[in-house]
């Protein structure tokens, strides 16, 4: 039985309705980390692993939630959703809810049964990949378009201000805009991206070292504003920048010796440069020269 119509049965029996099923990818970065929020450039691609929603509306305006990877049910008010959450799974599609609708969508009440195939805390994006299609499954029941752009900026949204993860847009854009066997470019400033083929004769290999982490907890936004601080830094150096980015316009020597101090914001700086030229290389079937790169 393939995973939608096993998702169907399960959902029929716990909900005893029929359901459509939203499936979103988790990701791979191939270069460019931690330059989302400075700004930058970034290269990452859609992997195999998705999150998967079966969805079906409801008389009321209650979300009931199941969550197959927790083995847990929750349930919710859209009259009555709580501004943060509160360090749990449910978070990250509750966030999303109350942001859609602080965005002037107006939500139906649904049941919503959930299952990730996606390591959690592996760093394959995961939450976005649950707020991606939680959202489209919310957008659809309510008969509401769906722009995948502003849908992942949404997510974003919810993310950083209901789930307490400062991330940028990256994780979300492309469990929106990717594509089976491409890689997507993207412009983090202007959201302007270029999704290319990937050669046939690279293979992209993942492993999952066991090693959790959590963006609302760790080091991730610690960092975030490491960077942000460096720009107020650079900021009497280089008039009008507004993000690490913008160091690379300008060759004033000062750059290094005033605001990039530490080796993350030398590197979040210097990614989008490598991000151009890892881009090309892949383009022209070069992939054996990329590991020079990400050293």
């Amino acid at each position: 039985m393939n995973r939608a119509l096993e998702l169907l049965a399960k959902f029929q029996a716990r909900f005893g309705t029929s359901a459509i099923v939203y499936r979103a990818p988790g990701r791979v970065n191939l270069i460019g980390e931690h330059t989302d929020y400075n700004d930058g450039f970034v290269l990452p691609a859609a992997i195999g692993l998705s999150c998967w929603v079966a969805i079906a509306p409801r008389k009321d305006r209650k979300l009931v939630l199941f969550s197959e990877n927790f083995a847990e049910l929750i349930e919710a008010d859209l009259d009555k959703l709580p501004l943060r959450g509160c360090d749990r799974w449910a978070d990250y599609p509750l966030g999303v809810a109350m942001t859609l609708e602080q965005a002037g969508n107006c939500l139906r009440g649904a049941n919503l049964y959930i299952s990730g195939e996606i390591p959690l805390g592996a760093g394959l994006s995961s939450s976005a990949a649950l707020e991606v299609s939680v959202g489209y499954a919310l957008l659809h029941v309510a008969h509401l378009a769906i722009d995948r752009t502003n849908l992942a900026l949404l997510c974003q949204l919810s993310e950083n201000q209901f789930v307490g993860a400062r991330c940028g847009i990256m994780d979300q854009f492309i469990s929106c805009h990717g594509r089976a066997g491409h890689a997507l470019m993207l412009d983090c400033r202007s959201l302007d991206y270029r999704v290319f083929r990937l050669p046939p004769n690279l293979q992209l290999v993942i492993c999952n070292t066991m090693v959790q982490h959590e963006l609302g907890a760790s080091e991730y936004n610690a960092r975030r504003t490491e960077c942000e601080e460096a720009v107020r830094s650079l900021a009497g150096v280089l008039p009008g920048i507004q993000a690490l980015r913008d160091v690379l316009r300008s060759n004033n020597s000062k750059n290094t010796a005033i605001g990039l101090r530490t080796p993350s914001t030398r590197d979040a700086a210097t990614s989008s440069r490598r991000t151009f030229v890892s881009a090309k290389l892949c383009r022209h079937l070069k992939p054996a020269k990329l590991e020079r790169l990400e050293s």
